[in-house]
């Protein structure tokens, strides 16, 4: 029997998406975001994170969800993408979901080209469907080295 697999379930509007559970390092409510100039839209900016400077990813906007008013339910996956944190603003996150392996299809091939480059795979869990990110690729291409040097010229306050 194959080992089943643990992700951090979250939800963006009314879809419910997942993450590998080994890839978050924390989810926290969401607190004072520092702007930084001439990023994209879906980049709100860095935050302090016990003294650790952290980019900050809407998904909300990444998805081209409108952009609902921020409650008391919305919070920042901390998750490593490419040997780096990012923080990634969700509507709501708190449950890590065991699937089984048989319960994890590839991605339909109806899907955009952008949708399909960031979803790993479908899987069916409890009558709902779970859309599960590639976290290397839900950031377009420049935005990751983006992110990075925002973090690294915060930390040095250039």
């Amino acid at each position: 029997m194959a080992k089943e697999v643990q992700i951090v379930g979250f939800r963006i509007g009314r879809e419910d998406f997942g993450i590998p559970i080994e890839r978050v390092h924390e989810i926290v409510r969401p607190m004072a975001i520092t702007a930084v100039p001439d990023t994209p839209d879906h980049i709100e900016g860095v935050i302090n994170l016990r003294g650790k400077i952290v980019p900050v990813v809407d998904l909300r906007k990444r998805f081209g969800e409108k952009q609902p008013a921020g409650n008391r339910k919305n919070r920042i996956v901390v998750a490593e993408i490419n040997g780096r944190q990012v923080g990634l603003l969700v509507d709501t996150a708190s449950e890590v979901l065991k699937l089984a392996p048989d319960a994890i299809e590839d991605p339909p091939q109806a899907l955009g080209d952008e949708a399909s480059s960031y979803v790993r795979g479908v899987a069916k869990f409890n009558g709902r469907l779970i859309i599960l990110v590639d976290l290397e690729r839900i950031m377009r291409e420049g935005d990751l080295r983006r992110v990075s040097e925002i973090a690294d010229l915060s930390a040095t306050g250039t």
